[in-house]
């Protein structure tokens, strides 16, 4: 599992259990009861956008930095999201290189049109990989993060004009704890969903994924997720 969840992420510039690392939380935010209150109003703000999502579309910017050699690294492109019992998730990366990564039927797929080539991932014992971390926030119901995480309200933060909730996640679970040590999620107070997420690796590397452009509940074609690769040669990975 560790081996796949590797690989996948680091093709998508995400290495080694979707990273993170050492940004700092600020100034202490308010008493321990008043950011108790604010976690659950924010909690139950998220559960209602969580019932009325169907699908999201955004720009995206994935940055990857590697703390001990002082190095950064950059995608641009795209995510769709359809929210239904079997989540359909594409990810289309335009820059530096280009990429394409499906999530369906409790498969990943990764497009590298470079030689032009497929390679096939089985999710079916791992499909909530996809959920837990990818799609944090993304119409996530607070019961589903509780069992996961441990959570805390840090702040409120102006992000780009919007305002956001800051959010600590801590992972209950010890191996994804391992190799993910927090994640933090700016929610937008207006849309109630993430404008951008940073997951912290034990080691100090971190990645930050930033949205914009965010439009939800529009119609997406079927066709919207799928891979358009003529005579692409398809590649069974382990």
């Amino acid at each position: 599992m560790k081996r796949l969840y590797q690989r996948t992420l680091a093709c998508l510039g995400l290495a080694v259990a979707i990273a993170t690392a050492a940004v700092a939380c600020g100034a202490p935010g308010p008493g321990k009861g008043k950011m108790a209150r604010d976690l659950e109003e924010i909690l139950s703000r998220m559960n209602e956008s969580a019932k009325r999502l169907k699908t999201v579309s955004a720009n995206l910017e994935y940055t990857k930095v590697t703390v001990l050699v002082n190095d950064k690294s950059t995608e641009n492109g795209q995510l769709f999201f359809h929210k239904s019992k079997n989540p359909e998730i594409l990810i289309d990366i335009r820059k530096p290189e280009s990429k394409v990564i499906l999530f369906k039927k409790n498969k990943a797929e990764i497009y590298l049109p470079k030689i032009n080539q497929i390679q096939e991932y089985d999710l079916e014992q791992r499909s909530g990989l996809v959920e837990e971390f990818l799609l944090l926030g993304f119409g996530s119901e607070s019961g589903d993060l509780k069992k996961s995480y441990t959570l805390r309200f840090l702040k409120e933060e102006e992000l780009e004009g919007d305002t956001t909730a800051v959010l600590e996640l801590t992972p209950r679970k010890k191996n994804i704890a391992a190799q993910l040590s927090k994640i933090h999620l700016w929610i937008s107070e207006e849309s109630w969903l993430p404008v951008q997420q940073q997951f912290f690796e034990p080691g100090g590397d971190y990645l930050i994924a930033h949205y914009t452009a965010v439009k939800v509940n529009r119609k997406l074609p079927p066709s919207t997720f799928e891979i358009r690769a003529k005579d692409a040669k398809r590649v069974k990975m382990n």
